[in-house]
């Protein structure tokens, strides 16, 4: 049989937080550390640089950022590669299980953000911004835009999303051939989609530029909405 301190060194090379065999705890073990989710999250549309995922990981030093991947990786939720030539960066990229973990950001998501202290105004990712319309995309609606293909240029961030008839697909890359695209930050988007601020306000303050069909852009954004709050003793209002 394995002795204690064997198997509470078994989480991720480093001595285990819990003697419990539930599944929760067993996911704290991995992804409970502060900024670790969110590393995750930066990661689901595909691979990122060092660099490219401290940006938008604000206040997390290279030294803690470097110890959360090792442990992801060490973990199994992902990997380091490098990039074919010419660019040759190392790049961290997640595991098929890895990327399994997205209902479980989704389902936070949507939980969290019915209490009243989320405010959809702060700022955000881009990854974040995608991750939240694949969240909170009703998909019965979206049955009617079955097809549609939408282009995100936000920064030097590509993402192009296409609806179909159960899901909304998303992938990073240039809007090129598609029906919409939207130029803005993810900030602007945000507010766009959930606070329903009109498209003309953020043109009017050249925060947000739409190329191609605008009417499609409106219908876009009405496929989505944040879930109804908590009131002060946890009901529903």
């Amino acid at each position: 049989m394995k002795s204690e301190k064997i198997i509470k060194e078994e989480s991720g090379g480093r001595r285990r937080w819990y003697d419990d065999a539930c599944g929760t705890a067993m996911a704290l073990e991995f992804v409970g550390e502060r900024w670790s989710l969110l590393v995750l999250r930066e990661l689901m549309f595909g691979p990122r640089r060092f660099g490219e995922i401290k940006a938008h990981l604000t206040g997390v030093s290279a030294n803690v950022l470097t110890q959360r991947l090792e442990n992801l990786e060490r973990a199994g939720m992902l990997i380091r590669r490098r990039l074919s030539p010419p660019a040759g960066a190392q790049v961290y990229e997640l595991t098929s299980w890895g990327y399994e973990i997205e209902p479980v950001l989704q389902t936070m998501g949507r939980w969290a953000t019915r209490s009243p202290a989320h405010d959809p105004t702060l700022p955000l990712s881009p990854a974040s911004a995608m991750l939240s319309l694949r969240t909170m995309v009703d998909r019965d609606k979206a049955r009617a835009l079955a097809g549609a293909t939408i282009g995100f240029r936000l920064g030097s961030d590509r993402f192009v999303a296409r609806v179909t008839a159960d899901d909304l697909a998303i992938v990073r890359g240039e809007p090129m051939g598609v029906d919409v695209t939207i130029d803005t930050d993810p900030t602007t988007l945000a507010v766009w989609i959930y606070v329903k601020r009109p498209i003309a306000a953020a043109e009017a303050e050249g925060t947000m530029r739409i190329t191609g069909d605008r009417a499609l852009a409106e219908r876009f954004a009405d496929l989505f909405a944040l879930p109804a709050k908590i009131g002060n003793e946890g009901h529903i209002e």
